[in-house]
């Protein structure tokens, strides 16, 4: 009898349609995985990512390359990965509003929940409530009895129309009971450079983009929208201290897969993520951002992200921003 050899097994499969079957039986991952930013290059964004992918490439033994596809307010990275082979070869850096937020604002080509395998929560990146010092308070009362005693001096500044930076403000906003004029940007960057300049008097921004900022005295922090004081503004009260408990909403990130990927793939990817949380280079990497963790498993980061839809949906009705 002549012996079997492996490739005439792979041929024979193969004409059956059966050899994604046997090379299923690899053990994942087996070549480099793609990690999707949803945002521009440079970004805090792009840096956890690109931080992220570096120390599970030690847990998983294979490169993980970070390709970023920003536009679409986060729409087109994110749908690029509801779109692709759930094999676990392709990866999602997640927010609110490629999940959550711009869904419920618009028709998007992909279920910002539905479509998705969640994998692990990856950080939260509170916001902070700044001002130009020309502005003359110091704290949130002080900003409450100024925007009350002047209606429609005040304007404030977000890195775009519906993101996390306009919704912490808005958040902020109809608890204090005062308005003040939205001026959107398309990204950080601009919106803290009129800032800077003072053609806008206030923003609530992420602390990444501020913390230089606030250094040098050029912006004055008046309350961090974390649940805990930031160790890089121990000075600075938190959103809740200063009276508004509830109005922390910040800009969050998870780990997510296409839907159907395989629960092997899932899970060696969930205990890369759990390694990956538990080394002190990533608590140093989510520090350097003013990002605190989010140790969550997959069930808990579904219901996180459930839970996100929920609180929005609340508040872009009261903004009338829900899509029709």
């Amino acid at each position: 009898m002549r012996p079997i050899h492996r490739r005439s097994v792979l041929q024979a499969a193969a004409a059956l349609g059966l050899a994604p079957a046997l090379h299923a039986q690899d053990a994942y991952p087996t070549r480099p995985i793609k990690l999707v930013n949803p945002y521009a290059a440079g970004g805090p964004a792009d840096t956890l990512a690109r931080g992220l992918a570096r120390l599970l490439e030690q847990r998983l033994k294979q490169p993980i390359v970070v390709d970023n596809k920003a536009g679409g307010a986060a729409t087109i990275g994110t749908g690029f990965v509801a779109r692709s082979r759930a094999d676990g070869y392709t990866l999602l850096i997640g927010t609110s509003a490629g999940h959550v937020v711009t869904p419920l604002m618009q028709k998007v080509p992909y279920d910002g929940l539905g479509d998705f395998a969640f994998i692990g929560g990856v950080g939260n990146q509170p916001s902070v409530l700044v001002v130009h010092p020309s502005v003359g308070v110091s704290t949130v009362q002080e900003l409450i009895a100024l925007a009350k005693k002047e209606p429609g001096k005040l304007n404030y500044a977000s890195a775009g129309s519906g993101g996390g930076t306009h919704l912490a403000a808005e958040s902020f906003l109809q608890r204090a009971g005062i308005q003040i004029s939205h001026v959107p940007y398309g990204g950080a960057a601009p919106a803290i450079k009129d800032v800077l300049g003072g053609q806008v008097q206030m923003g609530m921004l992420n602390l990444a983009a501020t913390q230089a900022f606030i250094a040098d005295g050029r912006l004055k922090p008046l309350a961090y929208g974390g649940a805990q004081r930031s160790p890089l503004l121990p000075q600075v009260p938190t959103m809740a201290e200063a009276g508004f408990k509830g109005s922390q909403v910040s800009t969050w990130y998870t780990l997510a897969a296409p839907k159907r990927t395989p629960v092997d793939v899932i899970e060696t990817l969930r205990k890369a993520m759990a390694d990956t949380q538990a080394d002190p280079a990533y608590q140093t990497l989510l520090s350097s951002l003013g990002a605190e963790r989010l140790d969550l498993s997959p069930a808990q980061t579904t219901a996180f992200v459930q839970a996100d839809k929920v609180a929005m949906t609340h508040l872009l009705g009261k903004l009338n921003l829900l899509d029709k």
